[in-house]
């Protein structure tokens, strides 16, 4: 057997909510909508992983999603525009990453990064 992918589903009570941030912020594009579930995606080919972690690294939470992407300052600035809340960074780590953590419409947190 093979896994295919891996999907992450996030409880939302109106899950049209999810538009202001994760296409707004991200350039995500709806490509299914029941109404009850929208799914949102990149069009990009990924490779699929889970991650199991004790801490979210520097001593941060473990966030619920991270999103890797390839201008974090374009991020940060629609993220700024957005008044969406910075909860820690931005920060370049000692392993190879820049990102800061925001947290989307339903309480999510969310590490966005970029590989330096």
């Amino acid at each position: 057997m093979k896994v295919k992918r891996i999907v992450t589903n996030i409880a939302a009570a109106t899950p049209s909510e999810a538009e202001k941030f994760y296409s707004a912020i991200f350039g995500l594009k709806v490509v299914m909508d029941h109404g009850w579930i929208r799914t949102y995606s990149s069009g990009e080919e990924m490779t699929t992983q889970v991650s199991v972690a004790s801490e979210g690294g520097s001593g941060t939470a473990v966030p619920d999603l991270s999103i890797e992407v390839d201008n974090l300052e374009i991020a940060l600035e629609r993220v700024k525009n957005g008044n969406i809340e910075i909860e820690y960074g931005p920060v370049s780590e000692p392993w190879g990453v820049r990102r800061f953590y925001v947290r989307d419409p339903f309480g999510k947190l969310i590490n966005v990064l970029q590989h330096e």
